[in-house]
């Protein structure tokens, strides 16, 4: 896995935690899971046009293979601030959890602008698109209609 629990102290402490999941690595483990799944859902382009329009397209199985310290830290926030979400859903012991949701929302709102191409991680893999037989669009107009 990309996220690991020793990530987790970096956005809330150990004890708010051992609190909310009463000790359950498995919880953890989910929540971590689940993060690293809805982070990866918006780096993954799909058959739908606009996925087509010359953005960069990052490899996202390679940014995700990574472990220790060759993870992109930005991508490595971002997935710890997403996992804190589902964990503090659980729960709301001992933690803002108006702080918790404004993270939330900031960090699906930058995860968001990244995969539409409003903004750039010059430091993940991309995939290589050069190979591809599909055009990025097209264009053209239909026969002109007459009423004869």
């Amino acid at each position: 896995m990309f996220l690991t629990e020793d990530d987790m102290p970096s956005s809330m402490y150990g004890y708010q935690l051992e609190q909310i999941t009463e000790g359950n690595d498995d919880i953890v483990a989910t929540a971590m899971a689940a993060a690293e799944e809805e982070v990866r859902s918006y780096l993954t382009g799909n058959n739908m046009r606009e996925w087509q329009d010359g953005r960069l397209q990052y490899d996202v199985d390679a940014i995700f293979a990574k472990g220790g310290a060759a993870r992109n830290s930005l991508i490595l926030r971002h997935c710890v601030t997403v996992a804190k979400w589902w964990i503090v859903e659980l729960c709301n012991a001992d933690v803002i959890y108006e702080q918790a949701k404004e993270r939330y929302d900031r960090s699906v709102a930058w995860l968001m602008k990244l995969s539409k191409g409003d903004v750039t991680v010059s430091s993940l893999p991309l995939l290589n698109v050069e190979n591809s037989t599909r055009e990025p669009f097209s264009f053209g107009s239909r026969k002109k209609f007459n009423h004869e």
